[in-house]
C-alpha cells in the first residue's frame, strides 16, 4: 500500500469506484482507494441495478430540488449505456423498458412527472392498454388508471460496474487496495491530513468518504452526526416456467407498492419498494429472507404478471440501503474540514447515480464545484447541527 496518495476514497463499491476513476481521469496523480472485503461487497452487490429517469423523489419533490436525481440519473444512464466505448467494460446494461403502473387517484400527478422527466432527455411518456398489451402482452395492467413507460431504459449489473471503474482508474495509476478497512480520517487544524488504515497510514490532504452505510460510524469520529440510517431490504428471485416470457420489462407498480424485472433468460427478481428496516449495525444485518414477505410480494407481482404464478423460487437476499430524512443523497464538501469530501445516502438510487456522481465529485474536488449537475441542493447544510 502506498504510504502517500494526492486522494483517498473510502468505499469501494460502484460510488467509489467511479469517484476514483474520475478523480484519475482529472489528473489526480495515484488516488488510493480502500476497501474493507472486495469490490462491491456492500450495497452494490445487492443492488437491483435498475436505471431510470423517474423517481418518487421527483414526484414527492416536485421539479426543483427532485430533479437533481433524474439529472443525474440521465448522465448515470448516458455512461452505462456507452460503457464499452467509454471505458472499455461491459456495464451489461439491458434496454428492456421500465412500465410504471398507478391507480386512478395519482394518474394526474404522475402525467406532469413523466413530461418533466421527458425534459430532461429521456423517452418518457404514457401509454394505452392497447400499446401495454401490444408491447408486453404477457403483463395485465388490471385495475391500474395510470400506465407510463420509459422505453429505452432498463438495468445493468452493478458488480461489473464498479470493476470496470476499478479497472480503468487502475490504468490512470490509482491504487485499489481491498481488504483493508479505513479506520479512521486524521484532521489537524481544521484540514485532512491523512487515514489511518488496517495495513498502516497514507499521508494525504483529500480525502472522500463515500463508504455506503459506513459512512455515518466514520463521520461521528470526526464530530458530524449525519441522519444517515442504513435500511434493509429484501428481493428474491423465481425460476420461470415454461408458458413465461424469455424476458420481459421492469416493472414498478405503485399499486401494489413491488418492482420486478428479469435477471436473465429465466429467472425474474423482485423487491418491495417502500420497507425499509432499520439496521444499527451494518457488519451484523440478518442478510436472508423472509418466507412470509417472499409470499405476499410473489402474490403481487404474479397478479400483474400471471405467468410468475407458476414460477419457482429460487434464491434471495437483504442488502443495506442507507436513506436519509428528505432521501435525498448527500453530495458535498465537509465545512469545517479543509479537504474532507462526502458522498452518501443514496437511499437505493446510487448505482444509476453512481457515473453522474463520480463526476461530480472529481469537479467538487479539482474544480471547488460540480457542473456536470447542479448539486448545491445535496448539501451538508440542509440538516441542521450536524455537528456532534
Amino acid at each position: 500500500m502506498r504510504k502517500s496518495a494526492e486522494a483517498v476514497i473510502i468505499g469501494g463499491g460502484v460510488v467509489g469506484c467511479s469517484i476514483c476513476y474520475n478523480l484519475a481521469a482529472r489528473g489526480v496523480k495515484g488516488p488510493v482507494l480502500l476497501e474493507k472485503e472486495g469490490l462491491g461487497a456492500g450495497s452494490t452487490g445487492k443492488s437491483s441495478g435498475i436505471t431510470t429517469g423517474f423517481s418518487l423523489l421527483l414526484f414527492t419533490h416536485g421539479g426543483g430540488f427532485g430533479s437533481v436525481i433524474s439529472l443525474l440519473a440521465k448522465e448515470g444512464q448516458r455512461w452505462l449505456r456507452n460503457f464499452k466505448d467509454l471505458l472499455g467494460a461491459d456495464s451489461g446494461f439491458k434496454e428492456v423498458g421500465v412500465v410504471f403502473l398507478a391507480g386512478e387517484d395519482l394518474k394526474d400527478a404522475l402525467r406532469e412527472t413523466f413530461g418533466k422527466v421527458r425534459e430532461m432527455g429521456f423517452d418518457s411518456r404514457v401509454i394505452s392498454r392497447e400499446e401495454l398489451a401490444e408491447m408486453a402482452p404477457y403483463l395485465d395492467p388490471g385495475e391500474a388508471g395510470f400506465l407510463g413507460l420509459e422505453a429505452k431504459s432498463g438495468y445493468a449489473d452493478p458488480p461489473a460496474v464498479a470493476q470496470g471503474y476499478a479497472s480503468a482508474a487502475g490504468r490512470l495509476g490509482a491504487e485499489i487496495s481491498l481488504g483493508n478497512a479505513a479506520l479512521d480520517v486524521e484532521v489537524e487544524r481544521g484540514r485532512v491530513t491523512g487515514v489511518v488504515t488496517e495495513q498502516g497510514r497514507i499521508t494525504t490532504d483529500t480525502v472522500v468518504v463515500a463508504g455506503g452505510p459506513w459512512n455515518g460510524s466514520l463521520m461521528e469520529k470526526l464530530g458530524y452526526k449525519l441522519p444517515l440510517q442504513p435500511t434493509r431490504h429484501e428481493v428474491f428471485f423465481l425460476k420461470r416456467g415454461p408458458g413465461a416470457p424469455a424476458g420481459h420489462t421492469v416493472v414498478f407498480d405503485l399499486l401494489n407498492m413491488v418492482y420486478f424485472r428479469e435477471e436473465s433468460p429465466d429467472l425474474t427478481l423482485a423487491g418491495d419498494i417502500v420497507k425499509d428496516e432499520h439496521v444499527d449495525d451494518p457488519d451484523g444485518y440478518d442478510q436472508g429472507t423472509d418466507m412470509g414477505q417472499t409470499r405476499t410480494i410473489w402474490e403481487k407481482i404474479s397478479t400483474r404478471m400471471p405467468s410468475l404464478g407458476d414460477a419457482e423460487l429460487f434464491t434471495g437476499y437483504a442488502g443495506l440501503y442507507t436513506n436519509t430524512p428528505d432521501n435525498h443523497p448527500i453530495i458535498d464538501k465537509v465545512d469545517g474540514v479543509e479537504g474532507l469530501y462526502l458522498a452518501a445516502g443514496f437511499n437505493g438510487y446510487g448505482f444509476k447515480l453512481s457515473p453522474a456522481v463520480g463526476i461530480a465529485v472529481s469537479e467538487l474536488v479539482t474544480e471547488g464545484e460540480a457542473k456536470v449537475v447542479d448539486i448545491s441542493a445535496l448539501g451538508m447544510a440542509r440538516f441542521a447541527e450536524v455537528r456532534a
